[in-house]
Order: structure tokens, then C-alpha cells, then sequence
């Protein structure tokens, strides 16, 4: 089970089901991240294939993917109506892979809710909602917390005493895959004090690109391949954040090549 900030779906939303009982002309779900409030999936919005029988097409206790495409609130509980013939390929993935990261996220809050005597209800408050109000997902949050440590929490508001146990849980479930980008740098120059000039360049670039990677967890190495060429890489857990941390160094270090009068180049690897 999942938590959601809001109790009842709205019309449009994108929902994860669980078929409960099957009827001749639809069949009742429980919608997952909902407390298992329960929805109708008409015949008509099942399926644009031919079927005869409704039981070709669904099963008890199958998981769906579907929108939401009635909710009538004046009713106690809601009579929600969903449609999984409404939904294009593409939602079905992209919602899939929410609903992953929403049980992960789900199990480590139940994992913290455990170890601080909390119900899981006050450690969505107490956590969960703030990392979701920061971070705009909690998975999102919580990988935050194991690429930057307890510092990623306390920024999203979360009290230390449940920062910290929060952080020990993460750091064991949470495991972040780095990248890389790289290239090569040609420096020349006929100048008596190039190895000066060089150096200089090297470390405009260095400090520039740590200093766009100080907040990520980023990794920066600068090493020589055999004169004139230099092996730049950065490592980090985006690719948009190291292309980005790439393009502003470069571009300090050619600006500093221009006034030392250094030949430079870049080529991509």
C-alpha cells in the first residue's frame, strides 16, 4: 500500500488498479494508492479489442493501469467509473514506473515509521509530504538524501531527530548508479611560460567545473594523455548535470586560453 496526499482521485488522473470482482458488463477495482477505495471499470472502457466474454480480457486480482473518468463525491464513499481503454502506451509506462518508485519509497517511510515508533501516517506527514513539497516526488527526495547525505532532509524541512535515522535507512535501500562524460583537451602554445599558461587554463576549468558540481556529488578529474592532451572527465549521477558543468568550464577555460594566447580544443570521447 501507498499514501497519497489527496483521498479521492480526479477526473483525468492516472490510477493503479486491482481487479476485484468481475461482473458480465464490467468489474470492480480497488484503486492502490487510494486506501483501496473502490472504482467501476465499465465493458464499454476496458479494451478497444473485440472480446466476447469479459473474462479474456481481465482477471481477479490483476493489476491495471486506467483513467479516472467519473467521480461522483456526493456519494459516501465516492462512486468513481475508469476507463484502462483511455490510456495510451505511453501513460501505462510512465505510470508504471511511479508506481515503483512510490512503493519503494513507500517501504523505506515504513522502514523509518518502524525504527522511530512512528505511524506511517506521521512519517508521511513528517517526512514524506516535505521531501515531495521539495523534491516535487518523494523517491526523488529520498535518492537526494543518499547522493548528498542528512544536509538533502534537514533543506526539505524534516526535523533532525528523523533526519538522521532516515539517512542510515537510505544509505542500505537507496543505491544511486553514477555516470560519466569525457573528453580530451589539446592546449598549445610556443610560449617560454606555457607550462604556466597551461596549468592556469587546467585549473580555471578544474575549479569551475567543482564549483557547478559542489551540491550533486560530483567528481572531477584532469590528468595529461601526453603532451598537448589533456583527459578531462566528470562523474555524477545526471548526465544533464555533468553536460552542463562540462559546457560552463569549457567555456571559462577557453575564455582564459583567449587572453593567455593558448591554442585550444575540445573533442568529445
Amino acid at each position: 500500500m501507498v499514501l497519497r496526499r489527496k483521498k479521492i482521485p480526479d477526473v483525468g488522473d492516472l490510477v493503479v488498479a486491482t481487479v476485484m470482482k468481475i461482473f458480465d458488463y464490467g468489474a470492480y477495482v480497488k484503486l492502490d494508492e487510494y486506501k483501496d477505495l473502490e472504482a467501476y471499470l465499465p465493458w464499454s472502457e476496458i479494451t478497444t479489442r473485440h472480446f466476447k466474454d469479459i473474462r479474456e480480457v481481465l482477471r481477479e486480482n490483476q493489476k491495471i493501469v486506467a483513467k479516472v473518468i467519473r467521480v461522483d463525491r456526493k456519494k459516501s464513499p465516492p462512486a468513481i467509473d475508469i476507463s484502462s481503454k483511455r490510456v495510451r502506451p505511453e501513460e501505462q509506462r510512465n505510470k508504471i514506473i511511479e508506481w515503483k518508485r512510490l512503493q519503494k519509497a513507500h517501504n523505506i517511510l515504513e522502514l523509518l515509521a518502524q525504527k522511530t515508533g512512528k505511524s506511517i501516517e506521521e512519517i508521511y506527514n513528517e517526512v514524506g509530504w516535505k521531501l515531495e513539497d521539495k523534491y516535487m516526488e518523494i523517491m526523488r527526495g529520498l535518492e537526494e538524501i543518499a547522493m548528498r547525505g542528512v544536509e538533502a532532509a534537514l533543506e526539505a524541512g524534516i526535523r533532525k531527530d528523523l533526519a538522521e535515522p532516515l539517512f542510515e535507512i537510505v544509505k542500505k535501500h537507496v543505491e544511486i548508479k553514477k555516470v560519466s562524460i569525457t573528453g580530451i583537451l589539446s592546449l598549445k602554445t610556443a610560449s617560454p611560460d606555457g607550462i604556466n599558461r597551461i596549468k592556469e587554463i587546467l585549473s580555471t576549468i578544474y575549479q569551475t567545473a567543482i564549483e557547478q558540481l559542489k551540491n550533486e556529488g560530483g567528481k572531477v578529474s584532469i590528468y595529461s594523455v601526453g603532451a598537448p592532451r589533456y583527459r578531462i572527465e566528470l562523474e555524477g549521477y545526471e548526465y544533464k548535470t555533468l553536460e552542463k558543468a562540462l559546457s560552463i568550464s569549457l567555456s571559462k577555460g577557453q575564455e582564459k586560453a583567449m587572453k593567455l594566447q593558448v591554442e585550444f580544443s575540445f573533442e568529445r570521447k
